[in-house]
């Protein structure tokens, strides 16, 4: 069966391809061969039950911003997953990820998938844990056949795209304790997946079998998210060898998905102080080439619990202006508990604005007009305009108006009153020229 990069490479322009070209303002000439390479993709599952609005990632396209959502062992609330869902897509989010591991985490990803037309994403092996944790009590009582077991089921759910942790190998594994990192292993899945092969002397399923997992990928046009299961979780631990030995494996395993038509992001940090950010988007490119490159955060620091969303967002800016293509979002509540849909809310527009800035340096021209908008209502007191073109007008509108202004009365804001900048110019200068006009009359 086809796959978008396939069709791409035999010059056949999918619907897909089509929504993507008119969405992000190119002609399909110059979007076909970048999807036929791999620098571009558009994740989209054949079997998807519903349509959705699908979106390209890559080089050359507006970055993209992702939601993370779903229950824990410790919350299962579908309803509040679902009202996050809605919140998402509601504010625009680009894709969204279901990372349930609690529940029936089966049933909670195809009622979010139902609920969000948008690219979706999973994690398998959040799936395979649930099920150990259910069956046997004990997460490592699984065996590699329920990693792919999990594979095959959320992608036979018509999930868009996988976060696959296949750089962490066996040797990696049993260098862990052998490395000095100040915050370990953070990611879930790199840390059940290295205790699993440190627990049976076994090779990492997914790398065991990552041929078949690519004829499936195939079958069902299903993206490769390659996670990095050893990213740092602290700034201390930027960029040590365990995560840089990951991201080496991870480029090679991508070249070998795209040489057989599956389309593949690779996945970066985590914690990386802000000197490190650009030189980190340099390294990944240089190990993956031109994949597209899908960050968290970065977090710039680690101290800003209850802020992790703007800490954050400053990494993510950085990033996105030196070449990343989908930016994962955090929320103020990133190390401290599941996020409520307001917290969604507020992690999404930190993101987008984020996202927005990084493409005012790569894509200025076709990005800047939005700003230039602006500039205008701003600089002509057009309230109405001012507020729709906001990233968030529901807020906008709340704060500006809360002091009993309205949106059709040309007049200052509070902020300056009288002494606005866009009134008292003016009204010098027109009280001059009426001055002048007097003096030449007599």
């Amino acid at each position: 069966m086809a796959t978008q990069m396939s069709s791409a490479r035999r010059g056949i322009a999918t619907d897909e391809m089509k929504q993507v070209a008119k969405d992000e303002d190119v002609t399909l000439d110059w979007l076909l061969p970048k999807i036929a390479s791999g620098s571009i993709i558009i994740p989209s599952n054949n079997v998807r039950p519903q349509k959705i609005h699908n979106v390209g990632i890559g080089k050359g396209m507006k970055t993209k911003v992702n939601v993370n959502i779903g229950t824990s062992t410790l919350n299962v609330n579908v309803d509040e997953e679902v009202e996050k869902a809605k919140v998402a897509v509601k504010y625009h989010a680009d894709t969204i990820m279901d990372l349930s591991d609690g529940g029936d985490v089966g049933s909670i990803r195809r009622t979010l998938l139902d609920v969000a037309p948008i690219t979706f994403g999973t994690v398998p092996i959040y799936e395979a844990y649930n099920f150990g944790v259910e069956k046997h009590k004990n997460p490592l009582d699984i065996t590699e056949d329920d990693y792919i077991k999990a594979f095959e089921n959320n992608i036979k759910d018509g999930v868009d795209y996988t976060t696959i942790h296949s750089g962490i190998t066996k040797e990696i594994a049993k260098r862990i304790f052998k490395v000095q990192r100040y915050a370990g292993v953070v990611s879930k899945g790199g840390t059940i997946t290295a205790a699993w092969m440190l627990k049976y002397d076994k090779e990492n399923p997914y790398i065991t079998h990552y041929d078949y997992m690519i004829e499936l990928a195939q079958k069902y046009d299903v993206t490769f998210s390659l996670g990095d299961a050893l990213r740092p979780g602290s700034i201390l631990d930027s960029h040590d060898e365990l995560q840089v030995q990951e991201m080496i494996n991870i480029g090679r395993l991508a070249k070998r998905a795209i040489e057989k038509d599956v389309q593949v992001m690779v996945e970066g940090p985590g914690h990386v102080p802000l000197n490190e950010v650009t030189a980190n988007v340099i390294l990944a490119k240089s190990l993956i080439g031109d994949v597209p490159y899908y960050v968290l955060g970065p977090l710039v620091t680690d101290i800003a619990s209850g802020h992790d969303h703007i800490a954050s967002a400053i990494g993510a800016a950085v990033s996105a202006s030196a070449g990343v293509d989908l930016l994962c979002y955090l929320t103020p509540s990133e190390h401290l508990a599941l996020p409520t849909p307001d917290e969604v809310k507020e992690g999404l527009i930190a993101y987008r604005i984020a996202a927005h800035a990084g493409d005012l340096v790569k894509l200025r021209e076709k990005s800047i007009k939005w700003d230039m908008d602006m500039t205008e209502a701003r600089r002509t007191l057009d309230w109405e305009k001012q507020l729709a073109l906001s990233i968030d007008p529901e807020k906008a509108a709340l704060i500006h108006g809360r002091t009993g202004q309205h949106p059709g009365n040309n007049v200052p804001c509070t902020m300056c009153g009288g002494a606005c900048v866009y009134i008292m110019l003016p009204k010098q200068r027109k009280y001059e020229k009426e001055e002048k006009k007097l003096q030449q009359a007599e």
